[in-house]
């Protein structure tokens, strides 16, 4: 599917609108609403958030960046609308994320998802993100599964 992945402000309405179904997923198949560990994500600790919208204009996805360190970053809010996915939405929002990092100094992207999330974790690994002990708030955190990628350096630089 040919989409185009932008830059948007957090609270941006259809930014809103994905991470309100994103958040309606996750609870509905985690049976609660108290499935993510740490601090929820913000405007003020997710500077860098994307979308991805179709031909049509329609925003279909979305991903952000939450600066942890010097050279590290970790991914937050990837979420593709359900009847888009498989359609390469999601590659086109993480190598946008990615390419995003790489310019802001990050050499190394982590991320988390849960168990109950098989085509994430299958999606992260095929996409060449290997797993790690479980960092900083999933630590201790059994339905946390974690991944991290060294990026590599772009061609020339």
């Amino acid at each position: 599917m040919d989409v185009t992945v932008g830059r948007r402000a957090w609270d941006t309405p259809d930014a809103v609108l994905l991470r309100a179904a994103q958040r309606a997923e996750l609870d509905a198949r985690y049976g609660n609403d108290d499935h993510e560990p740490g601090q929820p994500p913000s405007a003020d600790d997710v500077p860098v958030f994307v979308t991805a919208r179709t031909s049509e204009g329609v925003a279909v996805g979305c991903g952000g960046l939450r600066f942890l360190e010097p050279g590290v970053a970790e991914l937050k809010r990837m979420y593709v609308e359900p009847r888009y996915r498989g359609t390469g939405v999601a590659r086109a929002i993480l190598r946008d994320l990615e390419a995003r990092a790489r310019d802001a100094g990050v050499r190394r992207l982590v991320c988390e998802t849960g168990t109950l999330q098989p085509e994430a974790i299958r999606f992260y690994e095929r996409e060449g993100y290997e797993r790690i002990e479980n960092f900083g708030p999933y630590v201790g955190a059994e339905q946390s599964v974690c991944f991290a990628r060294v990026l590599e350096r772009p061609h020339g630089s």
